[in-house]
């Protein structure tokens, strides 16, 4: 366990690093909603994130989380992720990986399957495009959505 609290606290101290460097201002507030996501395995939603940290941030607002997360977005520390009509959810995790996504709840898991990345140079090869990323996205019912679903 201390492991991973190190490697969140490595990994807040360069997201951190990485902002100041291109001139963004840490607030209490930005370096709160940053550690989240690090934090965070369950890819949150504005929403998600604001509920959890506005008890400790009475000044936090709605607002204050879309911003952060706007600048994040553009400072490439975390991907927006949008499935479908439900709400954008955010991640922290930049490295190549796939999302698998409960139909029922909606919960979103990592996975990392590193063949996958040959598509982008099939593709290339067929199409002649000079491809810039992909999205794979996998669906299914999560254990605990089948759990509820059997009882």
């Amino acid at each position: 366990m201390a492991v991973e609290s190190v490697s969140a606290e490595a990994k807040l101290h360069e997201a951190v690093q990485q902002l100041r460097d291109s001139g963004v201002r840490i607030t209490p507030q930005r370096q709160a909603v940053l550690n989240y996501l690090i934090e965070a395995d369950s890819h949150p939603t504005a929403d998600e994130i604001y509920k959890a940290l506005a008890p400790q941030y009475s000044s936090m607002s709605v607002a204050t989380v879309y911003n952060n997360l706007k600048v994040f977005k553009e400072s490439g520390l975390v991907k927006e992720l949008t499935y479908g009509d439900a709400a954008s959810r955010f991640d922290f995790d930049s490295h190549n990986h796939y999302h698998i996504i409960c139909s029922e709840c909606g919960k979103i898991n990592d996975f990392h399957y590193p063949r996958l990345d040959e598509v982008e140079n099939i593709a290339e090869h067929i199409t002649n495009f000079n491809v810039t990323h992909h999205r794979m996205e996998i669906y299914g019912i999560c254990p605990e959505c089948q759990q509820k679903a059997e009882q």
